[in-house]
């Protein structure tokens, strides 16, 4: 049931974190994977480091904010049944400090350019009429909301109103669309965060689990999201997040 054999998955943003670690995961169910970043030279490691582990992987250089190339890009990979929308960025800064200009750049990395990428994935699918699955990285930040971090709450909270107003325009074609909302994971990006005890005691009592995430347990829910063990799954969006958006 969760055997990606015979499938290609695009993972956007994949070259680290949390986006490398769904791309190996979907590799190893069985998926061709075509990893994606800006630098190719960047991308050019993380796609070696995969291959020397035996898995199906090729690379697609690009900026999902530059539409058309990304449209393009797409038109060139022939075959993508798995779209996973991970590109994001972060923006630590209160309404005071982020103006409407900081706003809209945020917006359009995390939600337009998902919108865009999956528009041209959908297209392609409903010309081979062919099912599909498209799974939009969101965060707990669009359920919760943070002091401090406007955009990236807001970015969020619309990337999933998106999830679900997709899942209804393309459920007729076969295709589903759901989000995964991780939680604090010990990725390179929150390394300061990870050295600092106070987080980790913060984390003690936030969380039902009470410890930062892995990388690599973000894997299980993007292959589930796309196997066919989650055919009747749309609009929805799953937290991964060791309890912190159930626990009071």
């Amino acid at each position: 049931m969760f055997s990606l054999s015979g499938r290609t998955a695009l993972v956007t943003g994949s070259v680290r974190g949390l986006g490398l670690e769904m791309a190996r995961s979907l590799a190893r169910a069985g998926a061709r994977v075509v990893l994606n970043g800006r630098d190719p030279s960047t991308l050019a490691v993380a796609t070696a480091e995969l291959r020397t582990e035996g898995l199906d992987v090729a690379a697609a250089a690009f900026d999902v904010t530059d539409h058309a190339t990304a449209a393009h890009a797409i038109t060139n990979l022939d075959v993508v049944d798995i779209l996973v929308n991970n590109v994001g960025h972060r923006d630590r800064r209160s309404l005071e400090e982020l103006t409407p200009t900081d706003l809209t750049r945020m917006l359009d990395v995390h939600l337009v350019s998902a919108y865009a990428l999956s528009q041209a994935v959908a297209a392609r699918l409903s010309d081979r009429s062919a099912p599909g699955r498209i799974i939009n990285v969101s965060s707990v930040i669009g359920q919760l909301g943070r002091a401090g971090d406007a955009a990236y709450a807001v970015a969020k909270a619309g990337l999933d109103g998106m999830t679900r107003a997709l899942a209804a325009d393309l459920g007729p074609r076969g295709i589903t669309v759901n989000s995964i909302a991780p939680g604090t994971f010990a990725t390179d990006v929150n390394a300061s965060l990870v050295a600092d005890p106070g987080w980790t005691t913060w984390l003690g009592s936030r969380t039902a689990l009470g410890r930062w995430g892995r990388p690599a347990e973000i894997g299980g829910a993007v292959v589930f999201l796309a196997s066919e063990a989650a055919s009747f799954i749309t609009g929805q969006t799953l937290a991964v997040d060791g309890g912190m958006t159930v626990t009071f």
